[in-house]
């Protein structure tokens, strides 16, 4: 067989992608792991007991605009790149912007806080929690998001594992915030940004050997 026929066979009677069912496959992914990530908190963490007061719901409030604007864009970008040559369409370096602008704020934050105090500000009284809770927490939305992402062929791996453990960190941040009474602005920069930037990483480590196709 010549090669202009094998390339006539294999176009004939191709089907289009559907767009639609791609973004509802991994939309439900990310609302999935949400929910999970959720219901994990309130059973294993439980609530901060003191989430109906004022400055409580403020800072919670802080925590989540910070983890929103990075997995709206985040999610956005996901499904992007789940797309067979998707990665161009992607300008992922946007993503970096929350993060700046949280370490933005939490410097402005130390630089009214005397230095003696910049340590325990930082580090708070569930840093150790905290590190270890987002990513092990992460893991439940991170399979989720990539048995939906191996439905959709993305051909860019390591991105697309990259963003799929962002995803799944960020949304991990989310329901840990429920939980955490931390509430300064260095910690929110080094520990939520820290462990989400951690997820991102093992996503793309992963991300070749789990989204093969």
């Amino acid at each position: 067989m010549k090669t202009d026929d094998l390339i006539a066979m294999l176009s004939t009677n191709v089907e289009q992608v559907n767009r639609r069912r791609l973004v509802q496959i991994v939309a439900a992914a990310i609302a999935i792991g949400a929910a999970l990530v959720i219901a994990a908190v309130f059973v294993v963490l439980g609530i901060r007991p003191d989430l109906m007061k004022t400055g409580a719901l403020a800072f919670l409030f802080l925590k989540l605009v910070f983890t929103l604007t990075v997995l709206v864009p985040a999610s956005v970008f996901l499904i992007r790149l789940a797309r067979p040559g998707g990665e161009r369409k992607a300008r992922v370096a946007l993503l970096v912007l929350p993060f700046v602008g949280i370490i933005v704020l939490a410097a402005v934050s130390l630089a009214f806080t005397p230095s003696s105090h910049w340590a325990t500000v930082a580090l708070g009284d569930q840093w150790i929690e905290c590190l270890l809770s987002i990513p092990i927490i992460a893991i439940v939305p991170f399979a989720v998001i990539v048995w939906a992402v191996r439905q959709t062929a993305p051909t860019d791996l390591t991105r697309a594992g990259a963003l799929a453990g962002l995803v799944a960190g960020t949304v991990s941040a989310i329901g840990y915030a429920l939980h955490c009474t931390d509430d300064s602005l260095p910690f929110i920069a080094l520990w939520y940004g820290g462990t989400i930037a951690l997820c991102t990483f093992a996503g793309a480590k992963l991300g070749p050997r789990l989204l093969r196709w």
